[in-house]
C-alpha cells in the first residue's frame, strides 16, 4: 500500500485534492502527516479478572470471582458462524485477550518513528477547544448552522397554549404566537420543529432520545432500539445510534438508513441463535450497504456538489443479554459502561476512529493536546460509498455487576468525554428510568451549548424481560 494518504479533500482546509498530491495546493498542508488507524485490541472482561489460561479463541471464560448472571450463552444456530475475528477495545479497561492471556503493556512508539499516513479522513463539525460557542465567522463556511438559537425542547408550552386559546398550536420559539397552516409563527415568523428535530422512544427496559441541538438547522442523528428473545428464552436488548457526517450529502438520510438496517438485522439474527458478536458485525455491514445504496439514488445526484462526498455516517451499537454485553462501532460515536454501584469504576467501551485518537495511540500527542487541535474530529472511519476501507469493530464484555450502557453521538460526549464525567451526569436511577435519564443527558448537552445534534440510548445490564419498562 502506498504511504501517501488517498484523500479526496485536504484535512486542514477541506479543499479538493488531486490523486498523488504530496501537499495541499490551497494551504500547503503536508498530507503525509495524517497517521494511520491504530491496531485493534482483543476482547477483555469487564471486571479485569484473568480467566483460566488457554481458553479457545471466540469463547468467553468465566471470571473465577463472580460468574455472570443468567444461563450460559446458547450455541449458535444454523445461521451463526461464531464471533468475528476483528474485535476492538478501548484501552480504558485492563483485562485479558480472547485466549485468556494477560494483555501486554501498551508502550507508545518513540516519537522518532511516526506512523504511516492514513488512508483518508473526513471532517465533521469541530468544537472549540475550550468548549466556548463557535465564533460568528464560522457561519460563512458552515451554511447548515444558524445564529438564531433553536428553542429548548424541555420548556413547557402549556402557559402559552392557554393564552393562545384551546385548539391552537403555539410557537415553540416565542411561546406566544399562533402557528399558521404553513408551519410558521404568526407572531415571530419562526419555522416550527420538524418530526426529527426531537425524537423519543421507549422499548420495554431501554429508551432513546435524539434532539437537533441549539445550532444545527436539522437533526442528522438517528437511532433504533428494540428487544427480542434468544433461543433459550432469555431476553436481549438492542440499541443502535448513528451520526450523519455534516460535510457529506444527505447525512440525515444516511443515519436513518444505517440505524434502521442495523437494528432490523440484529433483531432478526439474535432469535435464530446467531452469536451476538457475529450479529453485531453483520449488522454494521448491513448498515454500510444501506448507506452505500443512497449514493446511487437520484436525490443524491440532485444535491451533490463538486466539493461534497457521498452520504456518510458513523455507527455505534450495543447488544445486552442476561450475561453478555457486545458493542460494535465505526467512527467516533461511543458507548460507555456506568455501573449501578457508583463506587465501582465506569469505563468507555469504544475507541474513536478519529485523527485525535490516532495521534494519542501513536504517542505523538497526549489526549488533551490532541482533542484541542482543530483536526481532532476528523474521522478516519465511516459508513459510506466513498469510505476507503470498512473495518467494523466489535468487543465483548461480561460485567460482574448491574449497570447501564450509554450509547451516544459526540453531541453528548463532547460535554462529558471521560468515563468518570459521563458517570457523574447519568442519573442514579438510569437502569430503572431510562427515558427520563436519556432526557436528562440530552438536557446536559443543551445546557453545555448544544452545538451538535444530540442522541443517546440507555440500555440496562443485565437484560430485562420484555414488557418491563420505566416505573
Amino acid at each position: 500500500m502506498s504511504q501517501m494518504p488517498q484523500l479526496s479533500a485536504c484535512p486542514s482546509c477541506e479543499e479538493p485534492l488531486e490523486s498523488g498530491d504530496r501537499f495541499c495546493g490551497a494551504c500547503g498542508y503536508d498530507l503525509s502527516a495524517v497517521p494511520e488507524r491504530p491496531q485493534d485490541n482483543p476482547t477483555i472482561t469487564m471486571n479485569g479478572s484473568v480467566p483460566g489460561q488457554g481458553a479457545p479463541a471466540g469463547e468467553y471464560p468465566e471470571p473465577p470471582s463472580a460468574p455472570p448472571a443468567g444461563a450460559a450463552w446458547p450455541a449458535p444456530g444454523p445461521d451463526g458462524t461464531g464471533a468475528p475475528e476483528a474485535v476492538h477495545l478501548s484501552t480504558d479497561l485492563p483485562g485479558t485477550d480472547s485466549g485468556g492471556s494477560a494483555l501486554p503493556p501498551q508502550a507508545p512508539p518513540p516519537p522518532s518513528a511516526p506512523p504511516a499516513a492514513a488512508a483518508g479522513v473526513r471532517f465533521d463539525r469541530p468544537r472549540q477547544p475550550d468548549g466556548a460557542a463557535v465564533a460568528p465567522e464560522i457561519y460563512q463556511t458552515q451554511p447548515d448552522e444558524y445564529l438564531l438559537q433553536a428553542p429548548d425542547p424541555r420548556v413547557s408550552a402549556e402557559p402559552a397554549a392557554q393564552a393562545a386559546g384551546a385548539g391552537g398550536k403555539v410557537c415553540v420559539a416565542c411561546r406566544a404566537g399562533r402557528v399558521d397552516d404553513d408551519g410558521y409563527c404568526e407572531n415571530c415568523g419562526h419555522a416550527q420543529p420538524r418530526e426529527r428535530d426531537h425524537m423519543e422512544q421507549e422499548s420495554g427496559p431501554l429508551a432513546a432520545v435524539s434532539d437537533r441541538g441549539l445550532r444545527h438547522h436539522r437533526n442528522e442523528d438517528a437511532f433504533a432500539i428494540g428487544t427480542t428473545t434468544l433461543p433459550d428464552g432469555s431476553p436481549a436488548s438492542v440499541a443502535i445510534v448513528c451520526d450523519g457526517v455534516s460535510s457529506a450529502t444527505r447525512p440525515d438520510d444516511a443515519s436513518a438508513a444505517a440505524s434502521k438496517a442495523a437494528g432490523e438485522t440484529l433483531l432478526a439474527a439474535l432469535p435464530r441463535g446467531t452469536h451476538p458478536q457475529q450479529a453485531m458485525h453483520d449488522a454494521i455491514l448491513a448498515a454500510s450497504r444501506a448507506v452505500n445504496s443512497l449514493a446511487a439514488e437520484p436525490a443524491t445526484a440532485l444535491e451533490q456538489a463538486p466539493h461534497q462526498n457521498a452520504p456518510a455516517c458513523t455507527i455505534v451499537g450495543a447488544v445486552v443479554t442476561s450475561g453478555l454485553l457486545i458493542v460494535g462501532w465505526v467512527g467516533d460515536s461511543r458507548a460507555y459502561w456506568v455501573p449501578v454501584d457508583r463506587s465501582a469504576p465506569p469505563a468507555r467501551l469504544t475507541e474513536d476512529d478519529s485523527w485525535a485518537a490516532q495521534m494519542v495511540a501513536a504517542g505523538l500527542m497526549n489526549e488533551a493536546e490532541a482533542y484541542a487541535d482543530e483536526r481532532a474530529h476528523a474521522i478516519t472511519g465511516w459508513l459510506g460509498a466513498d469510505a476507503y476501507e470498512l473495518e467494523p469493530h466489535t468487543a465483548a464484555f461480561k460485567p460482574d455487576r448491574p449497570g447501564v450502557v450509554v450509547v451516544c453521538t459526540d453531541g453528548l460526549w463532547n460535554y462529558a468525554e471521560a468515563a468518570e464525567e459521563m458517570a457523574r451526569v447519568v442519573p442514579l436511577d438510569a437502569a430503572t428510568q431510562p427515558l427520563h435519564s436519556a432526557r436528562v443527558l440530552v438536557g446536559h448537552a443543551l445546557d453545555g451549548g448544544g452545538h451538535d445534534n444530540v442522541t443517546v440510548a440507555l440500555v440496562p445490564f443485565p437484560a430485562v424481560p420484555q414488557g418491563a419498562g420505566s416505573a
